[in-house]
């Protein structure tokens, strides 16, 4: 077995031991700074919403890439003098094609942006491609996202609910896709990678993946905990903490395993093709995943245990628990000793009884071992010859 493999029996078994859950003031002040970080490129520098959110026209024509390319095209569309055109969005397809996205325009502008770029490209005005979307249509994709996203959020509490019959599971398996999203919107808005349909879809996804490893860990925690409060072996934290112990290797082999094809279309995305649905999909994926894993390990099982903590039962138990830890030994000097439970009575002024027992100097030496009588029940026992006296 490898030695990543002992360590994750050995951590099922319980025979070693990260604190996670005790350790959980340490992760929320991690994801609580992210989340800051994320809000704040947010509001900062906003979305870069793609044109099926905010409308706009879209041109597209074959054309020799070079590094000058973009700001060739930039210079040509605005030299345009449309109205409303704002700073047009020049990007390259590979390295044999241009695009070119403004807001949306009357049907002169169009035309002279269209010609604009065929002169620029020096291509016929019938080789430039151009599509457009309506700011309408492109809002109403944007509110039925922001509504696949609620109606998301929504069945999952729901179904959580029902299968762990715990309202405080959905609750943390919500607040931990609450905050991957955050952090995954984040991202993309310090990154300044559009937010198309594609991004959608990915971050969808990822709430799918991250909620799949919450509800593994869950799952291990209902297993570890059924029955705790007639115990008095473990707190809630303490089964919580065995039960995310028990899962974490395998939550870092599927992130990895994941992580890795999806890194792999992340570079293909945005170093070889540039630009397209491919690039925005994978970057949602990349980040999600990763942040889900995080979630599903130090922020999810944290918060259950934080939740269910505060119930009566548990704080009794805990209690409990804590009073069974708490049993001391007294030594000679009057020192309190923590021990292990069951312990206490075995060592107590151990020391003590040691010391008086010792004999004085000049004192003949008695053990207190019992002696076997030479008799038993009234008979003598035979004796045994030496070696050199017995007959042949």
């Amino acid at each position: 077995m490898s030695k990543l493999g002992n360590i994750g029996a050995k951590l099922h078994r319980g025979e070693v031991s990260y604190d996670f859950i005790g350790k959980r003031k340490l992760w929320f002040s991690i994801s609580i700074a992210l989340i800051v970080i994320s809000l704040g490129g947010l509001f900062a520098r906003h979305l870069a919403l793609g044109i099926e959110f905010r409308g706009g026209v879209e041109y597209q024509t074959d054309v020799k890439v070079t590094s000058s390319t973009v700001g060739d095209f930039t210079s040509a569309v605005k030299a345009t003098n449309a109205k409303d055109l704002g700073d047009p969005v020049v990007t390259t397809v590979n390295d044999n094609k241009v695009r070119v996205q403004t807001r949306p325009l009357s049907q002169d502008d169009i035309a002279k942006v269209r010609s604009a770029i065929a002169t620029e490209a020096a291509v016929p005005v019938d080789k430039v491609s151009t599509s457009q979307i309506g700011a309408s249509w492109g809002s109403q994709i944007a509110n039925k996202a922001i509504w696949a996203l609620i109606v998301f959020l929504v069945l999952v509490f729901g179904v959580i609910w029902a299968y762990f019959r715990e309202p405080k599971a959905s609750m943390a398996a919500i607040l931990a896709l609450i905050h991957d999203v955050t952090i995954t919107v984040g991202v993309y808005a310090l990154i300044g990678f559009d937010v198309t349909p594609s991004t959608v879809i990915g971050v969808l996804t990822i709430l799918g993946y991250s909620l799949y490893d919450t509800v593994v860990v869950f799952d291990k925690v209902r297993e570890n905990t059924r029955g705790i409060t007639g115990s008095n072996r473990f707190t809630y934290s303490d089964a919580t903490n065995l039960a995310v112990n028990q899962t974490v290797v395998r939550s870092i082999n599927t992130t990895l395993i994941a992580l890795m094809p999806v890194g792999s279309i992340l570079v293909v995305g945005t170093v070889v093709l540039g630009t397209g649905p491919l690039k925005d999909l994978s970057l949602a994926l990349f980040v999600g995943i990763a942040v889900g894993a995080y979630s599903s390990i130090f922020i999810a099982p944290a918060l259950l245990a934080t939740f269910k903590e505060r119930e009566p039962g548990m704080q009794a138990l805990r209690r409990r628990v804590l009073a069974k830890r708490g049993a001391t030994a007294t030594t000679a000097s009057g020192t309190p000793v923590p021990v292990a439970a069951g312990a206490a009575a075995t060592i107590v002024n151990e020391p003590s009884a040691r010391k008086q027992d010792r004999p004085k100097a000049g004192t003949p030496v008695t053990s207190s071992r019992p002696v076997k009588s030479s008799t038993s029940a009234g008979r003598p026992q035979p004796t045994r010859k030496p070696r050199s006296k017995r007959g042949k």
